[in-house]
């Protein structure tokens, strides 16, 4: 029989490149429960995996709130069922809104490119254009 491994708090702030205030944050809001072995918290593999996926959840653009919603599933059913009926409906909820930001983003860029093109055009022929801040 093997131990499960744990981890200190400063150790999954370095594998994951978060400080251990932002681990203690994701604590405080119930994300991650660590054990306390006397007044030091250790932190399981089931803690490293909700870390995980706390900051997968984090970059595809889900709250907090959602990612605990999720994860609060996780441990209410254990054939998982009702996680992936709830990660399925806000992943597609998700891409709907990537979506129509990326539609909102490619009008703006083509208006802008509209504007510089009526500006160039606009300017006399001696007069050199400033130097583009970042060129395409």
């Amino acid at each position: 029989m093997t131990k499960e491994p744990f981890y200190s708090v400063s150790e999954l702030a370095m594998e994951f490149g978060l400080t251990t205030r932002a681990i203690r944050f994701y604590e405080s809001k119930g994300l991650v429960a660590p054990q306390r072995v006397g007044t030091t918290r250790v932190y399981t593999h089931r803690e490293r995996s909700r870390l995980k996926i706390i900051l997968r959840g984090k970059r595809l653009g889900f709250s907090l709130s959602e990612i605990k919603e999720y994860l609060d599933l996780y441990d209410l059913d254990s054939a998982q069922k009702n996680q992936h009926e709830l990660l399925l409906v806000k992943v597609r909820t998700r891409i709907v809104e990537l979506e129509g930001q990326r539609r909102d983003l490619e009008t703006t860029l083509s208006e802008l490119r509209e504007i510089e093109n009526q500006t160039l055009e606009a300017m006399p022929a001696k007069c050199p254009p400033m130097a583009l801040a970042a060129e395409r």
